[in-house]
This record gives C-alpha cells, structure tokens and sequence, in this order.
C-alpha cells in the first residue's frame, strides 16, 4: 500500500459545492490536528478544463484533469475523493478500489441498491489488503451528535422509544427555479429522500446503534414540469451544488425524483420512528432536527444550534427535571481538544475537517473508518424501501440487513 514517507496524496473527483467543502478540510487538517500522516491535496478532476484549471487554484490543488480515469490510476494519487452526483459513485468507487486506492465517498453511497451492494462488497474484498473507504455522512461528525450517541451509548436515555427526526429545505420552492441535476432522477438516484433523508436516517441509526427494520412512507412531487437550465445563478444553484451563469430557459422538462419524503419506521430494538425530509418546507434553508425520547430522558440535536444538545434527564429530582442546554464546546467533548477555548463556537466546515481527520487517523494506523460502505448500503436499502412503501400505497416494506445484503 502507497502511503510514501506518511504522505497521503489525495485526488478528488468534482469541485462544486462538496468539492469546495471537502478541499477546505484538506487543506487544514493537518494545521489543526497532529496526525501520523500529511495530506497532500495533489489532483482534482471535473469535465471542464477552464473550470477545473480555476477550482484546482481557488481551492488549493497541485493539479488537474479531466479524465477521473487516469486519477484514480495514477501512481501519484493514495486516496480518491468522489464530490461527483450519484450516478458516477460507483463506476469511480470501484475503479478506485481495485486500483488499490483509498476511497471516501459522498453520501448517499449510489443511486441504487444494486450499486451501493457491488460497492460495498468490493470495500469488504478490498480491506484485505489494506484499502479502506469511507462514506461522506459528515453531521456525524459534529460533536454534538457524536456526544449524543456517547450519552445514549452509556444508557443516559434508557430504553429508546421514540425517534423524530426532520430535514427541511426550501430551496425549490419557486417552481422557475431550474430542473438541476439534482432533480433528474437518473443523475440524482432520488430527490430530497436521497439528498437529506440519507443524512438523517444515517444520523439516527448512529446515534442509537439500532438500524430501521421496516417502514410506511408517501412520497410527493410537488412541481412536476421546471424550466431546463440555460446555466444559472445565485444561492439556490450553490446550494444544488451547481454551476452559474444567467437565468432559467424557456423550455421545460419533467422532475423525476420526489420534492418530499414522509415516513413511519420501526427500529431494531422496538422503538416507533417518524422521518421527515423536504425542500419544499418555506422559510427552512437547512433545518435539520432530531429528537430521541427514552425511558429515562430525552436528546435533542438542532443543525442550526450545532454547538449545543438539549439533554431532560428523568432520573433527578421531579423539583430540578427540566430541559437543560448542554454547550458541546469543552476540551473532552468529541474533535473539540484542538480548536477553541470553551464557549467558542465552531459551525457547518468543521465536520468535514473531522471527517478528514478520522480518514487520515484510520489510513495510518490500518484501520476500518466508519461510516463504512456496508453502513451506506443500510442507508440505500432504508432509501430503496421508502421509495417501494410509496409506489405501494404506503405498504409496510421490510429493510434488509445490510450484513446480509453484502454476503447475498
């Protein structure tokens, strides 16, 4: 395995809005944790020469291409990062593997089970000889919620009975805003079920260790015809990950993925779970919210208040019970040692910095990262039973075990 003088040379394919995020962890991990290897961000990839050549400048990459092809075969290049749209994740996941090559991959895995269970498999076959992959589900990574699964991992909520989680957006709303390519299901896989629901069913299942067994979901396309983008501009096209230029065109074509998603699921353990995700919700620009009730207390992790959980714990004294604001900013809470003194607040980039930091750490010491691609293929099969309870008149539907799923 190529990590040359503990050096890790990072080739990353894509540069819009992941691409920009994932670079900006890059190029300070190793400035603000110590770690047994040096990142060097050596290549970045995309289709267009010009804004591939400027985004390699702006970002701070050695280098670019064109071609993801010689990326991820290049001698030069230990760990490939995939910030492309879901339909190329597996065709590069898998060329990057059997390259030998480290792969982190955005979130969701794939567009379809199918491609997520190839993935994953050849992620198992490959940590044989020592390459390890990694799935992009960043809010993991704020210490926030990597405090909350400590706190429910040490029984400071009992028997978990109710999950309540929402993602909400509103960024589609206007039904001129153009049909990106996150609203074309053969690019996207699917709409804001795979793009925010992934994030909080992958949340969810981390904080309470127990995986959705089983779900009812209904489905919604809520503007079914959006004018096709000429290019354009402006904060909703950053926030779709995209490129800019001038206004919508005057030609239409069909949105195929759904603008919301709403399901009831069951956990291992027993416990009733309601989902929420949204890009239709007016006023929300990236809301997400999570709620875990149980015998002995309850959690709350608000993404807008990222440094903080709300923590009830029900075993004082009926006189002192009440909600309490916990200020996840000390030295021992999760990632926090290395940057500020308590009550400085860190907010969305930092997750991404520790996502790097846990890639790296893993790599050098020759271990398996998590959230591994076996847990992106749990999310896709949670994601591929969502979508079948909807086509099924919300059908109770069965989530396959994603140990299982591998071995099949």
């Amino acid at each position: 395995m190529s990590t040359h003088h503990s050096q890790l040379r990072v080739g990353m394919v894509g540069y819009a809005f992941m691409g920009a995020a994932h670079s900006q962890a890059w190029r300070t991990v190793n400035r603000v944790y110590d770690l047994p290897a040096q990142v060097r961000m050596s290549l970045v990839c995309g289709r267009d020469t010009g804004k591939v050549a400027e985004a390699a400048d702006r970002l701070g990459w050695d280098g670019y291409t064109t071609d993801w092809r010689s990326l991820v075969e290049s001698d030069e290049i230990d760990v490939v990062d995939i910030c492309t749209p879901g339909d190329s994740h597996a065709e590069i996941a898998l060329a990057a593997l059997a390259a030998g090559k480290h792969v982190l991959c955005e979130k969701p895995l794939a567009n379809t089970v199918a491609e997520a269970r190839e993935m994953a498999a050849a992620a198992v076959a490959a940590q044989a000889s020592g390459v390890r992959s990694m799935c992009g589900f960043t809010y993991r990574r704020v210490p926030a919620v990597t405090l909350m699964r400590q706190m429910i991992a040490d029984g400071r909520l009992g028997t978990i009975r109710h999950v309540r989680a929402a993602y909400l957006q509103d960024w589609i709303v206007d039904p001129q805003f153009p049909l990106v390519w996150r609203l074309q299901r053969d690019k996207a896989g699917s709409g804001a079920l795979g793009d925010i629901g992934a994030h909080i069913i992958d949340m969810t299942q981390y904080v309470t260790g127990q995986r959705i067994t089983g779900v009812s979901a209904i489905t919604e396309t809520f503007v079914k015809q959006r004018p096709l983008p000429a290019e354009y501009s402006g904060l909703a096209a950053q926030a779709a990950g995209d490129g800019a230029a001038d206004g919508p065109g005057p030609e239409t074509g069909p949105v195929t993925v759904d603008d919301a998603a709403v399901f009831v699921a069951r956990l291992a353990d027993g416990a009733l779970a309601t989902y929420e995700a949204s890009r239709f919700a007016t006023g929300r620009k990236n809301a997400l919210r999570i709620e875990i009730n149980g015998s002995l207390g309850t959690l709350v992790f608000d993404l807008e208040r990222l440094n903080e959980l709300e923590f009830y714990d029900a075993t004082r004294p009926a006189a002192e019970q009440g909600f309490t604001r916990i200020l996840v900013t000390e030295a021992e809470h999760p990632y926090m040692s290395a940057w500020w003194p308590p009550g400085h607040i860190i907010g969305y980039e930092h997750s991404f910095t520790h996502q790097a930091r846990d890639l790296v750490e893993a790599i050098a010491t020759g271990v398996d990262p998590a959230p591994s691609f076996v847990d992106g293929l749990q999310v896709q099969l949670v994601l591929d039973a969502v979508t079948r309870s909807a086509e099924q008149g919300s059908s109770w539907t069965d989530v396959e075990p994603a140990l299982e799923a591998v071995a099949a």
